[in-house]
């Protein structure tokens, strides 16, 4: 019955190729094959394509280089290149209320979420090791790369929380946090980093949100700045869950965010007052050649979900609506997104399963490429990214706890 779900897209997404620009297709690297039929995995953890496998990382729970245990929930997650011949995940948890495992330096003892570091080898995918780098955070969902470090997203308003973090990745211990004021205090889903003007992009996870950015004032210091709100030009308040076609396109304005940490109405709010569009629970994005491409969860139709592109400009940008669940046959709940180092878009779901990644093709469809079996596939997938040579997707099973590689005949750059 699921992969009957897929046929919606195939008209649509074909529409959204052709009319949305040519450079994110260009960009697209061709598979040797089709991904072909998910196959049924004996362990009961994850179905593949033939071809592919994966193999378990590490688990919740077990004991890491730094003698604490994997902290539980594991959510948005990024893969850079680490000393030698390694990989670093900077993956979040997403915990609340508890006692920090590493009290000397927690940003709040009282909470348990935090990033933690898993360090494997490129070519066998062995842990070499693992350890806290933030701790005393409160849910921690998912976040995103940049050079200076992987910005790990608080979705909360809780007193005191509801920031970004800034993270090393050769932090081989828990870390003092590093706050970043500026990029805002409310319900953080993800960043995405525009190296062109160093201008990080932000989603809001709640029923009504805004997509922000973060211009520096000067590069060389990417977190001092001003934060703004996406506008439609020409449509103040324009609700993009309400009305669209895939296809669509609109361009865009920025309003401005004055009091980025809410001291007396909150970034919504002020974004709002001056007529930023509103996005229905903004999640997932990530930066892919010159393009931001964004997901909000239960926007379109039937509210189970859309994915945006996001071209910036010096004036402003374009944003295209490519992908929209426009039945209850569709795709359902997309959360995390990532683009592979060859340009292929992959997203995960979150509802009550049995819950897939995707691939939303270049051409047209959007094509299942994982199924979690796990207690009837009912945990989220999330911290979907790839190593940065494209030969290994990673991605998470949130209430299982695991972290998985995936490999197989992935385009390569």
């Amino acid at each position: 019955m699921r992969m009957l779900r897929r046929g919606f897209v195939t008209g649509a997404l074909s529409l959204a190729a052709a009319s949305a620009g040519a450079r994110w297709v260009v960009s697209c690297s061709k598979r040797e094959a089709p991904i072909g039929d998910l196959l049924h995995d004996p362990a009961g953890i994850l179905d593949l394509p033939q071809g592919y496998s994966y193999r378990v990382l590490e688990r919740s729970g077990d004991t890491m280089s730094d003698g604490h245990e994997v902290g539980a929930k594991p959510d948005g997650m990024a893969c850079f290149a680490g000393d030698g011949t390694t990989w670093v995940l900077m993956r979040n948890h997403e915990l609340d209320v508890g006692a920090s495992p590493v009290p000397t330096v927690a940003f709040d003892p009282e909470r348990l979420g935090g990033v933690t570091r898993l360090v494997v080898d490129r070519t066998t995918l062995e842990r070499k090791s693992s350890n806290w780098v933030l701790t005393g955070t409160s849910r921690n969902c998912a976040g995103g790369p940049s050079p200076w470090g992987w910005l790990s997203c608080e979705e909360t308003t809780e007193p005191g929380h509801g920031y970004v973090f800034v993270c090393r990745i050769g932090a081989r211990t828990a870390e003092k946090p590093k706050r970043v004021p500026t990029l805002g205090r409310f319900n953080h889903e993800a960043a995405a980093f525009d190296p062109k003007g160093n201008v990080t992009y932000l989603t809001e996870d709640q029923r009504e949100s805004c997509l922000y950015r973060h211009v520096p004032k000067d590069p060389l210091a990417p977190f001092v700045g001003r934060l703004e709100a996406m506008s439609i030009a020409g449509a103040r308040d324009k609700n993009l869950s309400k009305g669209l076609s895939v296809g669509d396109r609109f361009e865009v304005t920025w309003v401005p965010v004055d009091d980025p940490e809410g001291v007396e109405a909150t970034p919504f709010e002020q974004a709002t007052k001056q007529g930023a569009a509103i996005v229905n629970r903004g999640e997932g994005i990530w930066y892919f050649d010159g393009s931001l491409f964004f997901v909000s969860t239960e926007g379109g139709p039937m509210g189970s979900g859309q994915v945006f592109r996001l071209d910036p400009t010096k004036a402003g940008g374009t944003l295209t609506l490519i992908a929209q669940a426009d039945s209850d046959d569709s795709f359902l709940n997309p959360d995390n997104i990532t683009v592979s180092p060859a340009g292929e878009v992959f997203v995960v779901e979150d509802n009550n399963g049995p819950n897939y990644i995707h691939r939303v093709e270049p051409d047209g469809p959007v094509t299942p490429f994982a199924r979690n079996r796990l207690n009837d596939g009912t945990s989220e997938l999330c911290g979907v990214c790839f190593s940065p040579d494209g030969a290994v997707m990673f991605v998470n099973m949130q209430e299982e706890g695991l972290t998985l590689a995936i490999t197989g005949p992935f385009p390569r750059v």
